[in-house]
C-alpha cells in the first residue's frame, strides 16, 4: 500500500519514540514547553475540563462510538469474521504524536444504554477518528493517500462533492460508471480499465458510496467481491461513504456495510449528519480496517494529520453518548418519512398517463425522476423557478449519462411533498 509523501517520514524521531515508550510504561512526563493553558487553571468557567491532546478524538467519545458501532454491526454482515477484537498487548495505546496519556482522561464509562464491557467491543476505539464531517474525512484521506496529481476513482452518476474536495487537495478524480437497467449496477469493466490503463499507477483509492447519492444504489455482493480482488491486486485503498446506509427504500438482498472490511485497507465514513438528521451536529468519523500492517501504518500517518488539525470540539464530544442514544429513534423517524413519500410518489406517477418515471431507488433520501428528453433539464428547472417558485437539481449535476433527469428529495412533509410532485408534473406537461 502506497501513502503520500506529505504525511512525514516513515519513522518517528528518537524523542517521539522515547515519549511513546514512557507512556507505555505508565510514566507521565512533564512538558518544558507545555503551552496548554487549561493545565494551569486558565480555562473559562464554562469549560472547566483540562484539554487533552488526543488527535483521534477524546477516548471516551470513541469508546461510546465503538460500543454503538458494535451493537449496530451485531445484526449486519460487515465483512469481518468477528475474531478481530481489542489489542491485547497495549490496549488504548496513544498515538506517538499525542502529548497526553489516556490516563489523563479520567474514569472511563459507557453510557447506560450501551453497557458492553470494553472486552466485548468488536469495533476497536483505536480504529476510530472523530472529525467535524465526512467532507473533512475525504480531505484527510486524500492527504494520507495521495500526492498532488494522484488519482481517486469516484462513481458517476454521483454527488459532485468528491471532485470539488479533490480539486482543493490537488488530487485528480477519474470516474467509473454506474449503469441502470431496471436497477443500478456498478460497471466493473470501467474500474478494471482505469486500474489497468496508462494512469493506473497514479490511482490510490476508489470511493464506494454505499448507498450512492443520488442513485440510491448499494454495493451488491458480487460487485464487492470483484472490487476487493481488484484493489488487492493493484494496491488500492477503499474509501467507503456509508452515511445513507441506514435508510433502505427498496433494497436488493445481500446489502452489507464495508466498515470493518479486512481484506483491503478500508476507510469507512459515517456521521450524525444523516444518522441523526442533524448536519449542524458536526460529528463525523472514520473507521479504519484492513490487513494489520497496512492499518498500523495508515493510522500512524493519519495521526500526524489529525494532530496537525487538532481534534474536534470537546463541547460536542462531551455530548456524544446522548446523541448516539438518539440515533435509533431519529433513523426510524426519518425512515418513516422517506418511505411514506416514496409510496406517495409511486402512487401519483401511476395515476393517469404520466410521462414521468421513477428510477428504482434502493436507499437514501433522494430519488431520480425521468422525464421526456425533448425537454432540456435547465429549461425545466428555470420554468419551475419562474412559474412555481421551486428550484431543483437536474441530472447533469450528477453526471447522468443523458438529458431528462431531476433529483427529488423525500424529506419534506407529506403535503409539501405532494405539492412538489404535482408542480413537477404540471411543469413538464406545460413544456411538452
Amino acid at each position: 500500500m502506497r501513502f503520500s509523501h506529505r504525511t512525514g517520514p516513515e519513522h518517528p524521531n528518537p524523542i517521539a519514540l522515547a515519549e511513546a515508550r514512557s507512556r507505555a510504561m505508565g510514566i507521565r512526563l512533564g512538558g518544558l514547553n507545555d503551552s496548554n493553558p487549561t493545565r494551569f487553571g486558565l480555562s473559562p468557567d464554562f469549560l472547566p475540563q483540562t484539554y487533552q491532546a488526543q488527535p483521534r478524538g477524546p477516548l471516551q467519545a470513541r469508546i461510546d462510538l465503538a460500543s454503538f458501532l458494535t451493537s449496530r454491526s451485531s445484526g449486519e454482515a460487515c465483512g469481518r469474521d468477528g475474531s478481530a477484537g481489542l489489542p491485547s498487548e497495549q490496549p488504548w495505546a496513544a498515538p506517538i504524536s499525542s502529548v497526553a496519556t489516556y490516563a489523563d482522561s479520567g474514569p472511563l464509562r459507557l453510557s447506560s444504554s450501551r453497557s458492553s464491557s470494553l472486552e466485548q467491543l468488536l469495533v476497536d476505539p483505536d480504529d476510530l477518528y472523530l472529525l467535524s464531517s465526512t467532507s473533512q474525512a475525504y480531505s484527510w484521506l486524500m492527504k494520507l493517500l495521495c500526492d498532488p496529481g494522484d488519482i481517486i476513482l469516484e462513481p458517476r452518476p454521483g454527488y459532485p462533492l468528491i471532485e470539488s474536495i479533490a480539486g482543493l487537495e490537488c488530487v485528480r478524480t477519474m470516474p467509473y460508471r454506474l449503469s441502470y437497467d431496471g436497477s443500478w449496477a456498478l460497471d466493473l469493466a470501467s474500474v478494471r480499465q482505469a486500474l489497468e490503463g496508462p494512469a493506473g499507477e497514479r490511482i490510490r483509492a476508489i470511493v464506494l458510496i454505499n448507498p450512492n447519492n443520488p442513485t440510491g444504489s448499494y454495493v451488491h455482493p458480487e460487485e464487492r467481491g470483484a472490487i476487493l480482488d481488484l484493489c488487492s491486486e493493484h494496491g488500492v485503498a477503499i474509501i467507503a461513504d456509508e452515511v445513507f446506509y441506514d435508510y433502505p427504500l427498496d433494497s436488493l438482498p445481500g446489502r452489507a456495510r464495508l466498515a470493518g472490511e479486512d481484506r483491503v485497507l478500508t476507510f469507512a465514513l459515517d456521521g450524525f449528519s444523516k444518522s441523526l438528521a442533524a448536519p449542524h451536529a458536526k460529528v463525523g468519523w472514520i473507521q479504519v480496517s484492513g490487513p494489520e500492517s497496512q492499518v498500523a501504518e495508515a493510522k500512524r500517518r493519519l495521526d500526524l494529520i489529525a494532530d496537525d488539525y487538532l481534534p474536534m470540539s470537546q463541547l460536542i464530544t462531551d455530548r456524544m453518548g446522548t446523541m448516539l442514544d438518539a440515533v435509533p429513534v431519529q433513523t426510524r423517524r426519518v425512515g418513516d418519512r422517506i418511505r411514506g413519500n416514496l409510496d406517495q410518489v409511486r402512487g401519483l406517477l401511476s395515476e393517469g398517463d404520466s410521462c414521468i418515471s421513477l428510477l428504482r431507488p434502493e436507499a437514501g433520501w433522494n430519488v431520480l425522476l425521468r422525464f421526456p428528453a425533448v425537454i432540456d433539464e435547465d429549461e425545466l428547472v428555470l420554468h419551475l423557478i419562474r412559474s412555481y417558485g421551486l428550484t431543483g437539481q437536474p441530472g447533469y449535476f450528477f453526471d447522468m449519462p443523458s438529458n431528462g433527469y431531476l433529483a427529488l428529495s423525500l424529506l419534506p412533509r407529506a403535503a409539501e411533498f405532494q405539492r412538489n410532485i404535482q408542480a413537477v408534473s404540471s411543469a413538464i406537461s406545460e413544456l411538452l
